[in-house]
């Protein structure tokens, strides 16, 4: 990482302060939106692949602000979403 320099244009740094706050709303929203079950299933895939529960937390976040999330989230629900999610496109070499 390169050294900042007075005057260099960044974004603002994330004291661990404000990263704690983060992290609590996101628990809090992810407690309103998921069903017990969806909570526990997100912990355990938090447990395996945190990259993977980090962008689930985002989409849900974002389909919440978006009003596109119409009361909780189940298990099923966040299933279908997971495989939304991690379904990769094929793509087909016609030659």
């Amino acid at each position: 990482m390169l050294p900042l320099k007075q005057g260099d244009v960044l974004e603002e740094q994330v004291t661990p302060e404000q990263m704690k706050q983060i992290e609590e709303m996101k628990n809090f929203l992810m407690k309103k939106l998921l069903s017990k079950e969806a909570i526990e299933r997100l912990g355990r895939i938090r447990l395996v692949k945190p990259d993977l529960a980090a962008q689930l937390e985002l989409y849900l976040i974002q389909l919440y602000q978006s009003g596109r999330l119409k009361g909780e989230v189940s298990d099923e629900q966040l299933k279908t979403i997971l495989d939304v999610i991690t379904t990769k496109k094929e793509f087909k070499i016609i030659k």
